[in-house]
């Protein structure tokens, strides 16, 4: 048996794993198991789940895991995994998408102004970044808050499970709000941002190159797996990072993702400065950046629809497809759950333009265009920030495998798209990074040296950027119906509460940056409470 890598998406809803073949990319093996279910705005999970349906993923592969010689974590991005002194969860992790976090968004924006964290850390947090989280824990829960040891993302969780270490990666850390890429291959921490917050640096995990050995397992890992304890483990990433190398992403290439959560994203070789706040600038898993922006609103509204119409997604999707186009057709602005691109985390979802001759087929549709419509605004605002949007769109995530997502992504974009062969492009990414370590480890040495050629060898060699090809329905007039959309998501009344109001009070000097014990900068007042000063955190609201 040649040898197999094995690669891991650990996503909101399910751990979905594949076994690749380092020399060719051929698909070996797969499996999965479910994670409990989530109900935003408060969207929490136990990390052990994690680790539990890695294991029963894992050991579901049977002989295959004897040729495993080397696994990459790719993982839902922004979670707060908060751990103890004793390596104990303090709590279960706050998800990406909870927005419970959202008044505490503000007030750090407001704070210092949008531009002040776009020049430090390339992104406007919003509620889904974990730096909100750790704010919200310091007002709600001030006791656990001052208890954390180290603070971890999902993915960093189980490489320290499969490793012992305390790691993470440029692309993961990137969606924290308090990384920025300038320092190097590995960026750094800002110091200014971990003030605000009341964590030391020393609480954080190392950043490490792309193509870094974490280790091997340990050995209770390995029991707990079934594999070899000389795995060789990679140090992982987020979840769109991996599909960016899945994907064997190109400049001008865009990936528009469709999964609990919709994303749309190009590589580039430089950070992209989106003042709007819409462009988060992220950096990819291979040593460029990965300029992205995210809505909540994706394939959990067409299931909600189809639930309510008495049927399931896949045949939503061919009801959708049956809709009488030419007719006045409804429209659906899809934030169910809130919004993050737009920051409308309070918002709720609008159908505009019902009337008593609606059909079914036309609810469906204009709940899959909804879906679209938000992303494709995305794409716009790629394009405007001056990222290259001019080659291939591929479509991917389980909305992918929808056929009126597939469709109706061409005909609203105007231009075909391509479907990726690989039905999983995280788990694969993730499997592309695991060879890369390998590679890396001396096990097999390509004829280059270079960090980008290394990672480009590997997705050439396993042909990674084959799909199929959807072309635009004819007659389809795709600038009237996005007009539509825009003109609805611009007539719903703004759901944010006041504007936050700084105050200033006498600053509190942190430790932060020499790893001592965090404190947090008081000039945010008296609008965070739960953590007075004295105890090195924010000061109790009153």
């Amino acid at each position: 048996m040649p040898d197999l890598v094995l690669g891991v998406d650990s996503s909101t809803q399910s751990t979905k794993i594949e076994v690749r073949d380092v020399a060719s990319g051929a698909l070996v093996g797969e499996a999965r198991a479910s994670h409990p279910p989530t109900s935003p705005p408060v969207s929490e999970q136990d990390p052990a789940t994690w680790w539990e349906a890695l294991c029963a993923a894992v050991n579901s592969l049977e002989e295959l895991r004897n040729d495993v010689v080397a696994v990459s974590i790719a993982g839902q991005q922004h979670g707060l995994v908060a751990l103890d002194s004793s390596d104990s969860v303090l709590r279960p992790a706050k998800l990406w998408n909870d927005t419970t976090s959202a008044p505490e968004a503000s007030r750090l924006v407001d704070r210092h102004g949008s531009a002040w964290w776009v020049e430090r850390v390339g992104s406007v947090p919003v509620a889904s970044f974990t730096v909100t989280k750790v704010a919200w824990m310091a007002e709600h829960e001030p006791d656990l808050h001052r208890r954390i040891d180290k603070v971890m993302l999902p993915h960093d969780y189980l490489t320290w499970r499969l490793t012992g270490r305390h790691l993470t990666d440029r692309g993961d850390a990137s969606g924290t709000g308090w990384w920025s890429p300038d320092g190097g291959q590995v960026g750094t921490y800002v110091g200014e941002v971990l003030d605000l917050v009341g964590l030391p640096i020393s609480s954080l995990p190392e950043v490490v190159p792309a193509d870094h050995v974490v280790g091997t397992l340990t050995v209770e890992a390995a029991a707990s797996l079934g594999l070899r304890p000389d795995v060789v483990v990679g140090p992982g990433t987020g979840d769109n990072m991996a599909a960016a190398l899945g994907l064997r992403l190109r400049p001008g290439d865009v990936a528009l993702s469709l999964g609990t959560s919709g994303t749309i994203y190009a590589v580039a070789d430089r950070p992209c400065l989106d003042l709007t706040g819409f462009v988060s600038a992220f950096a990819d898993a291979a040593g460029g950046f990965l300029p992205l922006v995210c809505t909540l609103s994706a394939t959990k509204v067409t299931d909600a629809v189809a639930s309510w119409l008495g049927i399931d997604a896949a045949e939503l999707a061919e009801l959708a497809l049956t809709a009488d186009a030419a007719s006045l057709l409804p429209a659906l602005v899809p934030y169910f759950d809130g919004e993050r691109t737009p920051n409308l985390p309070a918002a709720t979802g609008t159908f505009v333009g019902l009337r008593t001759s609606t059909t079914r087929a036309q609810l469906a549709l204009a709940a899959h265009d909804g879906v679209i419509c938000g992303l494709l605004g995305g794409y716009d605002a790629l394009r405007e920030a001056g990222v290259a949007v001019g080659g291939r769109v591929h479509l991917i995530g389980g909305g992918a495998k929808s056929s009126a997502y597939r469709q109706r992504t061409a005909d609203l974009l105007g231009s075909p798209i391509v479907v990726s062969h690989s039905g999983e492009t995280v788990a694969t990414g993730a499997c592309v990074q695991a060879a890369v370590v390998y590679t890396a480890a001396g096990y097999s040495r390509p004829a280059t040296d270079s960090r980008s050629d290394v990672f480009a060898a590997v997705t050439d060699r396993w042909s990674l950027s084959d799909g199929t090809e959807v072309v635009p329905s004819p007659g389809v007039d795709h600038p009237a119906r996005r007009a539509q959309y825009t003109a609805a998501r611009d007539a719903l009344p703004d759901p944010r509460p006041p504007k936050f109001e700084a105050k200033t009070t006498p600053h509190v000097e942190n430790a932060a940056q020499n790893g001592g014990e965090g404190s947090v900068d008081t000039e945010l007042g008296e609008d965070f409470g739960g953590i007075g000063p004295e105890a090195g955190g924010m000061p109790a609201d009153r």
